[in-house]
Protein backbone atom coordinates (compact mmCIF):
# COMPACT_ATOMS: atom_id res chain seq x y z
CA UNK A 1 0.00 0.00 0.00
CA UNK A 2 1.06 3.57 -0.80
CA UNK A 3 2.67 5.31 2.07
CA UNK A 4 0.31 7.98 1.36
CA UNK A 5 -3.01 5.79 2.50
CA UNK A 6 -4.07 7.84 5.50
CA UNK A 7 -1.29 10.46 5.70
CA UNK A 8 -2.40 13.74 6.86
CA UNK A 9 -2.18 15.97 4.27
CA UNK A 10 -3.06 20.26 4.55
CA UNK A 11 -5.10 21.59 2.20
CA UNK A 12 -3.68 25.65 1.54
CA UNK A 13 -3.66 28.47 -1.30
CA UNK A 14 -1.82 31.14 -2.91
CA UNK A 15 -4.06 33.38 -4.37
CA UNK A 16 -6.61 30.97 -5.47
CA UNK A 17 -3.76 28.18 -6.89
CA UNK A 18 -5.18 25.30 -5.03
CA UNK A 19 -1.66 23.41 -2.88
CA UNK A 20 -1.76 20.50 -1.14
CA UNK A 21 1.11 20.07 1.30
CA UNK A 22 2.22 15.94 3.07
CA UNK A 23 4.67 16.19 4.88
CA UNK A 24 6.92 13.08 4.82
CA UNK A 25 10.48 14.07 6.47
CA UNK A 26 10.01 11.71 8.84
CA UNK A 27 9.19 8.91 6.46
CA UNK A 28 11.54 7.05 3.90
CA UNK A 29 10.36 6.82 0.37
CA UNK A 30 9.29 8.45 -2.77
CA UNK A 31 5.35 9.26 -3.59
CA UNK A 32 5.34 8.01 -7.54
CA UNK A 33 3.32 9.68 -10.66
CA UNK A 34 0.21 7.20 -10.45
CA UNK A 35 0.33 7.65 -6.70
CA UNK A 36 -0.03 11.23 -6.79
CA UNK A 37 -2.99 11.64 -9.51
CA UNK A 38 -4.78 9.25 -7.26
CA UNK A 39 -4.48 11.44 -4.02
CA UNK A 40 -5.91 14.62 -6.10
CA UNK A 41 -8.70 12.80 -8.11
CA UNK A 42 -12.10 14.56 -6.68
CA UNK A 43 -12.42 12.28 -4.08
CA UNK A 44 -9.09 12.79 -2.21
CA UNK A 45 -7.66 16.36 -1.85
CA UNK A 46 -8.06 17.67 -5.41
CA UNK A 47 -5.83 20.43 -6.12
CA UNK A 48 -3.24 21.92 -8.87
CA UNK A 49 0.16 21.08 -6.94
CA UNK A 50 0.60 18.57 -4.83
CA UNK A 51 3.79 19.64 -2.47
CA UNK A 52 5.98 16.91 -0.95
CA UNK A 53 8.35 17.75 2.14
CA UNK A 54 11.16 14.99 2.03
CA UNK A 55 14.20 15.40 5.02
CA UNK A 56 16.54 17.64 3.79
CA UNK A 57 19.21 16.19 1.73
CA UNK A 58 21.65 19.16 1.78
CA UNK A 59 23.39 20.23 4.89
CA UNK A 60 22.09 23.60 5.75
CA UNK A 61 18.47 23.16 4.53
CA UNK A 62 15.45 22.92 5.83
CA UNK A 63 13.53 20.46 3.95
CA UNK A 64 13.63 19.03 0.03
CA UNK A 65 10.18 19.07 -1.90
CA UNK A 66 9.12 17.54 -4.63
CA UNK A 67 5.82 19.15 -6.68
CA UNK A 68 3.77 17.08 -8.50
CA UNK A 69 0.85 18.65 -10.94
CA UNK A 70 -2.38 16.97 -11.24
CA UNK A 71 -1.60 15.17 -13.50
CA UNK A 72 1.05 13.08 -12.02
CA UNK A 73 3.59 15.10 -13.69
CA UNK A 74 6.52 16.45 -11.65
CA UNK A 75 7.57 20.58 -11.54
CA UNK A 76 10.30 21.93 -10.78
CA UNK A 77 9.30 25.54 -9.45
CA UNK A 78 6.08 26.50 -7.70
CA UNK A 79 6.11 29.85 -6.39
CA UNK A 80 3.07 29.74 -4.67
CA UNK A 81 3.50 26.48 -3.40
CA UNK A 82 6.99 27.01 -1.98
CA UNK A 83 5.18 29.91 0.38
CA UNK A 84 2.34 27.69 1.50
CA UNK A 85 5.54 25.18 2.83
CA UNK A 86 7.33 28.39 3.92
CA UNK A 87 4.18 29.37 5.96
CA UNK A 88 3.98 25.92 7.63
CA UNK A 89 7.35 25.49 8.92
CA UNK A 90 7.74 29.30 9.65
CA UNK A 91 5.07 28.46 12.21
CA UNK A 92 6.61 24.80 13.44
CA UNK A 93 10.34 26.44 13.78
CA UNK A 94 9.73 30.13 14.55
CA UNK A 95 12.40 30.73 12.00
CA UNK A 96 11.81 33.92 9.41
CA UNK A 97 14.23 32.57 6.91
CA UNK A 98 14.03 29.11 5.20
CA UNK A 99 16.02 27.22 2.77
CA UNK A 100 14.26 24.47 0.44
CA UNK A 101 15.97 22.27 -1.83
CA UNK A 102 13.93 21.51 -5.37
CA UNK A 103 14.54 19.70 -8.96
CA UNK A 104 15.03 23.63 -9.37
CA UNK A 105 17.70 24.33 -7.23
CA UNK A 106 17.59 25.90 -3.72
CA UNK A 107 14.88 28.69 -2.81
CA UNK A 108 15.16 30.60 0.10
CA UNK A 109 12.23 32.04 1.81
CA UNK A 110 11.69 35.25 4.03
CA UNK A 111 8.24 35.76 6.63
CA UNK A 112 6.90 38.73 5.35
CA UNK A 113 5.59 41.84 7.71
CA UNK A 114 2.70 40.66 7.26
CA UNK A 115 0.60 38.21 8.49
CA UNK A 116 0.32 34.54 6.19
CA UNK A 117 2.80 37.19 3.31
CA UNK A 118 6.27 35.68 2.16
CA UNK A 119 9.16 36.32 -0.07
CA UNK A 120 10.37 33.61 -2.48
CA UNK A 121 13.89 33.95 -4.44
CA UNK A 122 12.75 32.09 -7.43
CA UNK A 123 16.20 32.06 -8.51
CA UNK A 124 17.53 33.83 -12.05
CA UNK A 125 15.40 33.14 -15.01
CA UNK A 126 17.03 31.39 -18.05
CA UNK A 127 17.24 32.79 -21.40
CA UNK A 128 18.76 30.49 -24.02
CA UNK A 129 16.93 28.48 -26.00
CA UNK A 130 18.38 25.10 -24.88
CA UNK A 131 17.78 25.69 -21.29
CA UNK A 132 13.96 26.85 -21.35
CA UNK A 133 14.26 24.50 -23.42
CA UNK A 134 13.00 24.55 -27.17
CA UNK A 135 13.03 22.30 -29.55
CA UNK A 136 15.52 24.57 -32.49
CA UNK A 137 17.72 27.18 -32.11
CA UNK A 138 16.66 30.68 -31.30
CA UNK A 139 19.36 33.13 -30.97
CA UNK A 140 16.44 35.81 -29.53
CA UNK A 141 14.22 34.71 -26.94
CA UNK A 142 12.79 37.43 -26.45
CA UNK A 143 10.18 36.67 -29.41
CA UNK A 144 10.15 33.60 -31.02
CA UNK A 145 7.97 32.37 -34.02
CA UNK A 146 5.14 30.68 -32.73
CA UNK A 147 2.00 31.56 -33.50
CA UNK A 148 -1.96 29.93 -33.15
CA UNK A 149 -4.49 31.28 -36.41
CA UNK A 150 -4.47 31.83 -39.96
CA UNK A 151 -0.83 32.45 -40.71
CA UNK A 152 -1.84 36.18 -42.45
CA UNK A 153 -3.99 37.22 -39.48
CA UNK A 154 -2.22 35.14 -36.04
CA UNK A 155 -4.36 35.05 -33.02
CA UNK A 156 -2.05 35.09 -30.87
CA UNK A 157 1.90 35.37 -31.71
CA UNK A 158 5.57 35.89 -31.24
CA UNK A 159 6.07 35.12 -27.35
CA UNK A 160 8.96 36.09 -25.07
CA UNK A 161 9.99 32.30 -23.86
CA UNK A 162 11.78 31.86 -20.94
CA UNK A 163 12.60 29.19 -17.76
CA UNK A 164 11.90 29.84 -14.24
CA UNK A 165 12.94 26.48 -13.39
CA UNK A 166 9.83 25.48 -15.40
CA UNK A 167 9.17 26.16 -19.13
CA UNK A 168 7.61 29.53 -19.86
CA UNK A 169 5.88 31.24 -23.04
CA UNK A 170 4.66 34.80 -22.20
CA UNK A 171 1.97 36.08 -25.13
CA UNK A 172 1.66 39.59 -25.36
CA UNK A 173 -1.96 41.15 -25.52
CA UNK A 174 -4.29 43.96 -24.77
CA UNK A 175 -6.96 42.41 -23.27
CA UNK A 176 -6.25 38.94 -21.34
CA UNK A 177 -9.79 37.97 -20.95
CA UNK A 178 -10.11 38.16 -25.25
CA UNK A 179 -8.97 35.10 -25.56
CA UNK A 180 -10.00 31.41 -25.05
CA UNK A 181 -7.19 30.05 -23.30
CA UNK A 182 -9.11 26.73 -22.19
CA UNK A 183 -9.10 26.33 -26.14
CA UNK A 184 -5.70 26.97 -27.11
CA UNK A 185 -3.69 26.57 -24.09
CA UNK A 186 -3.66 22.60 -24.60
CA UNK A 187 -2.26 23.25 -27.95
CA UNK A 188 -0.22 25.57 -26.91
CA UNK A 189 1.44 23.65 -23.85
CA UNK A 190 1.85 20.67 -25.92
CA UNK A 191 3.41 22.32 -28.97
CA UNK A 192 6.34 20.12 -30.80
CA UNK A 193 8.55 23.51 -30.19
CA UNK A 194 8.32 22.76 -26.74
CA UNK A 195 10.09 19.26 -25.79
CA UNK A 196 8.87 19.79 -22.10
CA UNK A 197 5.49 21.38 -22.92
CA UNK A 198 5.62 24.93 -21.45
CA UNK A 199 3.22 26.87 -19.17
CA UNK A 200 1.25 29.49 -21.42
CA UNK A 201 0.29 32.63 -20.16
CA UNK A 202 -1.30 35.89 -21.68
CA UNK A 203 0.10 39.29 -20.40
CA UNK A 204 -1.26 42.77 -20.67
CA UNK A 205 0.65 45.63 -19.88
CA UNK A 206 -1.14 48.41 -17.90
CA UNK A 207 1.69 50.80 -16.54
CA UNK A 208 5.61 50.61 -16.19
CA UNK A 209 5.02 48.58 -12.69
CA UNK A 210 1.64 46.72 -13.42
CA UNK A 211 0.89 43.70 -15.20
CA UNK A 212 -2.24 41.34 -15.62
CA UNK A 213 -2.12 38.10 -16.33
CA UNK A 214 -4.10 34.47 -17.17
CA UNK A 215 -2.24 31.32 -17.26
CA UNK A 216 -2.65 27.86 -18.64
CA UNK A 217 -0.57 25.73 -16.26
CA UNK A 218 1.71 23.04 -17.85
CA UNK A 219 0.53 19.70 -15.99
CA UNK A 220 -2.59 21.37 -14.34
CA UNK A 221 -5.20 23.73 -16.96
CA UNK A 222 -6.47 27.08 -15.92
CA UNK A 223 -4.98 28.36 -12.76
CA UNK A 224 -6.52 31.24 -10.76
CA UNK A 225 -2.53 31.77 -9.77
CA UNK A 226 0.71 30.75 -11.10
CA UNK A 227 3.79 32.13 -9.32
CA UNK A 228 6.53 31.11 -11.59
CA UNK A 229 4.69 32.38 -14.88
CA UNK A 230 4.09 36.02 -12.68
CA UNK A 231 7.61 35.79 -11.90
CA UNK A 232 8.14 34.78 -15.96
CA UNK A 233 5.98 37.77 -17.65
CA UNK A 234 7.41 39.85 -15.18
CA UNK A 235 11.02 39.16 -15.83
CA UNK A 236 9.94 38.91 -20.27
CA UNK A 237 7.91 42.17 -19.77
CA UNK A 238 11.38 43.83 -18.64
CA UNK A 239 14.00 42.18 -20.83
CA UNK A 240 11.51 43.28 -23.68
CA UNK A 241 11.38 47.41 -21.81
CA UNK A 242 7.70 46.65 -21.62
CA UNK A 243 8.26 47.73 -17.69
CA UNK A 244 10.36 48.46 -14.47
CA UNK A 245 12.40 45.61 -12.58
CA UNK A 246 9.63 45.92 -10.18
CA UNK A 247 5.73 45.40 -11.03
CA UNK A 248 3.04 44.52 -8.94
CA UNK A 249 1.56 41.01 -11.35
CA UNK A 250 -2.74 40.87 -11.48
CA UNK A 251 -3.59 37.13 -11.59
CA UNK A 252 -7.43 36.14 -11.72
CA UNK A 253 -6.82 35.02 -7.58
CA UNK A 254 -5.06 38.48 -6.52
CA UNK A 255 -1.70 40.51 -6.55
CA UNK A 256 1.80 39.42 -6.44
CA UNK A 257 4.94 41.89 -6.22
CA UNK A 258 7.59 40.57 -8.49
CA UNK A 259 11.17 41.86 -8.35
CA UNK A 260 13.72 40.82 -11.03
CA UNK A 261 17.28 42.06 -8.84
CA UNK A 262 19.65 43.81 -10.81
CA UNK A 263 22.53 43.50 -8.03
CA UNK A 264 22.41 39.91 -9.09
CA UNK A 265 19.44 38.78 -11.43
CA UNK A 266 17.42 36.48 -9.14
CA UNK A 267 13.52 37.08 -9.08
CA UNK A 268 11.71 37.60 -6.07
CA UNK A 269 8.18 36.98 -5.14
CA UNK A 270 6.02 38.54 -2.98
CA UNK A 271 2.49 37.09 -1.82
CA UNK A 272 0.13 35.50 0.60
CA UNK A 273 -1.16 32.68 1.50
CA UNK A 274 -4.09 31.32 2.94
CA UNK A 275 -5.25 28.21 4.87
CA UNK A 276 -8.33 25.68 4.09
CA UNK A 277 -8.49 22.39 6.05
CA UNK A 278 -6.73 19.22 6.95
CA UNK A 279 -7.87 15.94 6.41
CA UNK A 280 -6.38 12.10 5.94
CA UNK A 281 -6.49 10.27 2.49
CA UNK A 282 -8.57 7.42 2.48
CA UNK A 283 -6.98 4.72 1.33
CA UNK A 284 -9.13 3.71 -1.01
CA UNK A 285 -8.02 6.03 -3.49
CA UNK A 286 -5.18 3.70 -4.17
CA UNK A 287 -6.91 0.51 -4.59
CA UNK A 288 -6.64 0.69 -8.35
CA UNK A 289 -2.36 2.15 -7.63
CA UNK A 290 -1.97 -1.10 -5.89
CA UNK A 291 -2.79 -3.56 -8.37
CA UNK A 292 -0.74 -1.83 -10.56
Amino acid sequence: MTALANHAFIKMNGLGNEIVVVDMRRQPGTISAAEARAAMQPGGAPCDQLMILHAPRTPGTDAYVRIYNNDGSESDACGNGMRCIAELLFKETGKTALTFETNAGLLNCWKGDQPLVSTVDMGKPRFLWNEIPLAEEFRDTRAIELQIGPIDAPVLHSPSAVSMGNPHAIFWVDDVNAYDLARFGPLLENHPIFPERANITLAAVKSREHLVIRTWERGAGLTKACGSAACAAAVSAARTRRTARKVTVTLPGGDLLIEWRESDNHVLMTGPVAYEHEGRFDPALFAEVGAA
